[in-house]
Order: structure tokens, then C-alpha cells, then sequence
């Protein structure tokens, strides 16, 4: 069965890197949205918002898993071809490959025409930061940021669920991605509601952030140092973030660029200092978005190389025992 997921992985990523996610289309992520949103609107209140919270998870991962896995299974019953096709389709809907890639050049493209108003409302669009007031270097900063961190989010993380469990698991990760980037905030109003997803989002991120991570560094080239050099940036500030998986792929980032990212940033007013990550060997320029989208391309694709290799490993350990 390994084969067949790895097979529809594959179409998966042609279709998101050609066709990407069209605006017009109906989506699974805009369904599970919606879902996330009604269900907050009616249980988070009053007390116990921790078990309400878990809940919440709890319906929405119900709600998506279980037609995806129904969907899969008539799909391989009636031909196995049927099932590659239908399973390429449902996970090429958790992917973000090229509305990723899209997205960063929406920020760079008013950079190259100096208007950087209109630079700081495309960043609006992809990060959480107050950007009214950010310069040149911290527009490229959340913009690459943002790539880097989604390298593994958007793209390589449901690819491994799906090479882990088909379609159903990739739409699951997808799901519990969704919820946490929905309530999974550390404020008055979520910070119970969302424990469980936020939790929960930080394990099925685990294994893949730090597989990217590596993965980016060998399947890139350092722009302004040796890679013994990227490799000890890598261990040295992948943990310094204050998630336990986006510094992985942010350092890894940074290495490769020869920038410093991390700062001060804020949100809605509030300061959030974050730790500095790699060496500053250059400043930030709108350049780096380019490059930044260079290694996201080549990241994922000997991601996808990756995953072959080790179900192939698989597929013939299983028949040999």
C-alpha cells in the first residue's frame, strides 16, 4: 500500500506546484474553517474551555477523517487507479506549494517597484505582525520567515502523514493544523479553548519540521559560508524559538541565506522579542524572498526524493520478512 501513497503524493505535488489552490475552487480547508469557526462560536465560553477545547478538537478531526478514509477506501475498491487518483486529489488540497511561493512574490514584487505600502499590506496577508511600520530588511525578514516556517507547515509535514497514513492521515494533519492556527493562541480568549490544539499541532509538526530542516540543508548550498558551518547554525538556534518546531526550518533558513532572522515583532501593539537566529553575514534585501522561494522549490521536491527512498526501504522489508 505504500507504493499507492507514495504514488499519489507524487501527483499530489505536480498538482500543487502547477495548479496550486485557485481561489475559486471549492477546498477542504475552507470547510474544515468553517467548521472550527462555528464550533468556537458555540462552546468557547464559560467554564471548562480546556475540556470544550479538546472537544472541539475532537469533532473536527471526527468529522474529517473518518469521510476521507471512507472516500479513500471505496476509491482503492473499485480500482487501484481510481484510488491513486482520488487520494492525489484529497492531499494535493493540504499542500500550499505554489500559493506559498505566490504569496512571498506578492510582497516582492512591490519591493522591486519601491512601494512599500503596498509591500506591507501583501505581508499583512501572510503573518500574524503588526506590519505598518516595518522597513525593507523586516518586510523580507517576515516574509522570509513566513516561507521558511511553511516549508514544513504547508508542505512537507502533510506529505509525510500521507506517506504515513494516505490521504486521511495528510487531511488529519491538515485538520489539526487548521485548528490551531485557528484558537491555538496564547491570550485571554483562547488560551484554555486552544491548549489541546496547539498541543496537538506541536506533536504531528515534530518529525517533519525537523526532517526539513535536514532536508533543506542537503538539498541546498550556504550562500555566504562553508555547510559544516549551516549544520552547526542549524543545532545552535533551532530550539532557541518559542515553538518546538518552526525554529528548525527558520534556522536552517538563515544558514542557507547567511541573514539573521528573529527580532522584535509585534502583535496588535503587544512586543514580542524573539531570539536571533543565524549569523548576519548580510543584511536582509528583497533578494533573499527570491532565494528564499529557491529553497522552498528544492526543499520539497527532495523531500518528496526522501520519501521514495525510504518506502521503497519500506515495501521491501515488508516482503522480506
Amino acid at each position: 500500500m505504500i507504493i499507492e501513497h507514495l504514488l499519489a503524493i507524487t501527483i499530489a505535488f505536480v498538482l500543487d506546484r502547477i495548479v496550486g489552490d485557485p481561489p475559486s475552487w471549492p477546498h477542504p480547508v475552507k470547510w474544515i474553517g468553517a467548521l472550527i469557526y462555528r464550533l468556537d462560536k458555540r462552546y468557547n465560553k464559560g467554564p471548562n474551555r480546556k475540556w470544550k477545547g479538546l472537544m472541539m478538537l475532537f469533532i473536527v478531526l471526527l468529522v474529517v477523517f473518518v469521510p476521507a478514509l471512507f472516500i479513500s477506501t471505496v476509491a482503492y475498491q473499485i480500482h487501484p487507479l481510481v484510488g491513486i487518483i482520488v487520494e492525489s486529489i484529497l492531499i494535493s488540497t493540504t499542500m500550499a506549494q505554489k500559493s506559498l511561493k505566490e504569496a512571498a512574490l506578492e510582497v516582492y514584487h512591490p519591493l522591486q517597484r519601491n512601494d512599500f505600502d503596498e509591500a506591507r499590506v501583501k505581508l499583512s496577508y501572510i503573518v500574524g505582525r503588526d506590519t505598518e511600520k516595518l522597513d525593507e530588511s523586516e518586510i523580507v525578514r517576515g516574509t522570509v520567515e513566513t516561507v521558511a516556517e511553511n516549508t514544513s507547515d504547508g508542505v512537507t509535514a502533510p506529505m509525510f502523514w500521507a506517506w504515513v497514513g494516505g490521504a486521511p492521515f495528510a487531511l488529519l494533519y491538515r485538520a489539526i493544523n487548521t485548528c490551531d492556527s485557528m484558537v491555538g493562541y496564547k491570550n485571554d480568549k483562547y488560551l484554555d479553548f486552544g491548549w489541546a490544539s496547539a498541543r496537538m499541532d506541536d506533536v504531528v509538526n515534530w518529525i517533519p519540521s525537523r526532517l526539513t530542516g535536514f532536508i533543506m540543508l542537503l538539498a541546498n548550498r550556504p550562500k555566504k559560508t562553508e555547510t559544516r558551518t549551516a549544520w552547526r547554525i542549524l543545532y545552535r538556534d533551532a530550539k532557541k524559538h518559542p515553538s518546538p518546531n518552526s525554529g528548525w526550518c527558520e534556522a536552517a533558513a538563515a544558514a542557507l541565506l547567511g541573514v539573521q532572522l528573529g527580532g522584535i515583532n509585534t502583535y496588535k501593539g503587544i512586543v514580542s522579542n524573539r531570539a536571533l537566529m543565524g549569523d548576519p553575514l548580510d543584511p536582509l534585501e528583497r533578494n533573499d524572498i527570491v532565494k528564499m522561494n529557491t529553497i522552498l522549490l528544492q526543499t520539497t521536491f527532495f523531500f518528496l526524493l526522501i520519501l521514495w527512498l525510504g518506502g521503497v526501504f519500506v515495501d521491501m522489508a515488508i516482503t522480506w520478512f
